[in-house]
């Protein structure tokens, strides 16, 4: 009986060994090769590489807060971070003659299509628009609302003559660039201690008239988004004069090899695709009850 036993167990033994040894099935080993390879196809098919453009805008882009609703969204789809430079409309055609920027978008038509018969942008397509508008204080110490409501040269006319202040962007951006044109208009020169150049973003301006009481031009969107923190008063609006349409360039990518070419013009076909001119139109309707920018893509 012992001598059964011991037999018995040794057989097993023998038994398991071999069954331990025995290699694995050649199709389990493609299974697992090809599991592996589905899970690396498929982290590959959801990266995206889209890289990185430099946006050089304006300040009323910025300080609207535009940019803030629609970037997040495009870079989500996209895979493509947005780096924003903003500026004055005359420094952000400066980055881009310089190659410092791959994609502009700027509000002065005129510079705009210089810039680009110049040979420094490919093309330049209409995107949005809205207005400007002439804001100052509650008291309104020229009677700007009640004589000039709808005329903005005869407003700086009055602010001139009763040498209210008045501050200036003074920074070469599209604003600066119509309140110019506006003074020139008028055949004024403006000068002397009422007239105040910030050199500065209209956010820094709006809030420097705020604090000294004074007149200043700006565009409506920036206004509304900070009205809230803001005693100024919209006073002269609804001039065909203040209207205020924003272009988009991409910068020649000949000027040097760090110009993301691709990225500028997908987000260029991005701004003016449907869903984004949708998007752009709805953007300050639900808190101002007018949209701050208009959609207009040509």
């Amino acid at each position: 009986m012992k001598r059964f036993l011991a037999l018995s167990l040794s057989i097993l033994i023998v038994f398991t060994m071999l069954v331990g040894c025995t290699p694995k099935n050649d199709s389990q080993d493609v299974k697992e090769s090809d599991e592996s390879t589905d899970v690396v196809e498929d982290n590959d098919s959801e990266e995206k590489t889209g890289g990185r453009i430099i946006l050089s805008t304006t300040t009323s882009t910025q300080d609207s807060g535009l940019l803030d609703y629609i970037l997040p969204i495009f870079e989500e789809e996209t895979g493509i971070e947005v780096d924003v430079v903003a500026v004055g409309t005359g420094k952000a055609l400066e980055n881009g003659r310089n190659g410092e920027a791959d994609i502009l978008l700027v509000h002065a038509k005129e510079s705009e299509e210089e810039f680009v018969a110049e040979g420094h942008g490919l093309e330049r397509r209409d995107v949005m628009y809205n207005d400007f508008i002439l804001v100052g204080p509650t008291d309104d110490p020229s009677g700007l609302k009640e004589n000039y409501p709808n005329d903005i040269v005869g407003a700086l006319t009055a602010i001139s003559e009763d040498g209210a202040i008045f501050v200036s962007r003074g920074d070469d951006s599209g604003t600066h660039k119509k309140e110019l044109g506006l003074w020139e208009a008028a055949g004024i020169e403006p000068e002397g201690e009422w007239y105040l150049e910030a050199g500065a973003g209209m956010g820094d301006v709006l809030t420097m008239a705020d604090e000294e009481l004074g007149y200043t031009l700006t565009d409506r969107a920036t206004y509304l988004n900070m009205s809230d923190v803001l005693e100024l008063e919209i006073l002269v609006e609804g001039d065909d004069n203040l209207f205020n349409q924003y272009g988009i360039i991409p910068v020649d990518p000949d000027k040097n090899e760090q110009i993301n070419e691709e990225g500028a013009q997908k987000f260029m076909e991005w701004m003016l695709s449907e869903e984004t001119q949708e998007l752009i139109g709805e953007y300050g309707v639900e808190e101002f009850g007018q949209p701050l920018f208009v959609p207009n893509a040509d």
